[in-house]
């Protein structure tokens, strides 16, 4: 049985970095890409990050030049390094492994960004 486990999140001031892992454990056949979401409160769940088996990330807008994705295929490992954090940075992000046969899901860690 795949489970995905997070970690890293936590509370930090405005400008201050935290950076977040996702392992996989269990067997994934063909994964091709690997992603960050995040869900504010009162909000809809929403793609921060993916980056392909191939090393090509995709970003968004609110969060170019600030996070940066990275993964490693041997160990079925994401990471998101979050630098330049700013208060609407603030959610619970999870991390998604899409494969050829499914989507797993992590359970989510909390991000708070604040003074």
């Amino acid at each position: 049985q795949v489970q995905l486990v997070e970690s890293g999140g936590g509370l930090v001031q405005p400008g201050g970095s935290l950076r977040l892992s996702c392992a996989a454990s269990g067997s994934i056949v063909s994964i091709y890409q690997m992603g960050w979401y995040r869900q504010a409160p009162g909000k809809q769940r929403e793609l921060v990050a993916t980056i392909t088996r191939f090393g090509i990330a995709n970003y968004a807008e609110s969060v170019k030049g600030r996070l940066t994705i990275s993964r490693d295929n041997a160990k079925n490992t994401v990471y998101l390094q979050m630098n330049g954090l700013k208060p609407e940075d603030t959610a619970v992000y999870y991390c998604k492994i899409d494969s050829r046969y499914a989507a797993y899901w992590g359970q989510g860690t909390q991000v708070t960004v604040s003074s």
